[in-house]
């Protein structure tokens, strides 16, 4: 399991937001995708990192989860689970628990890439 912090169970126990739920249940998936992934509070939310910024959570956004892949422009490979045109920025929104159980797979995938891209593998 990638290392949860506690600034983050903190922000999280926190957290008001109809979304708490998906949003608990992306840090699940992500976090237990690589054990290179690390989370942290930056620019006020929870952010993932390994080597560089992955990606934070939209604390705001209350229709669906929504999630900043910083340069999630350069991340190897096809996910079409990564919406936007610009050239560095990524978004992806997860409407629901069970949408982000569906997406788990690709957001594994996106996770163990990113490390291993990281490590120049």
């Amino acid at each position: 399991m990638g290392m949860k912090a506690d600034e983050v169970e903190a922000w999280m126990a926190e957290y008001e937001n109809p979304m708490k739920p998906v949003v608990e249940k992306v840090r699940e998936i992500v976090l237990g995708a690589d054990d290179r992934m690390t989370e942290c509070i930056k620019w006020k939310t929870p952010t993932f990192a390994y080597k560089g910024n992955l990606m934070s959570f939209n604390p705001r956004s209350k229709k669906h989860a929504s999630l900043l892949f910083h340069t999630g422009a350069e991340i190897p490979g096809d996910f079409p689970l990564l919406e936007g045109d610009t050239p560095t920025a990524r978004t992806a929104k997860i409407e629901n628990v069970e949408d982000a159980e569906a997406r788990a797979d690709e957001l594994r995938q996106i996770v163990v890439t990113w490390c291993d891209w990281k490590d120049g593998k």
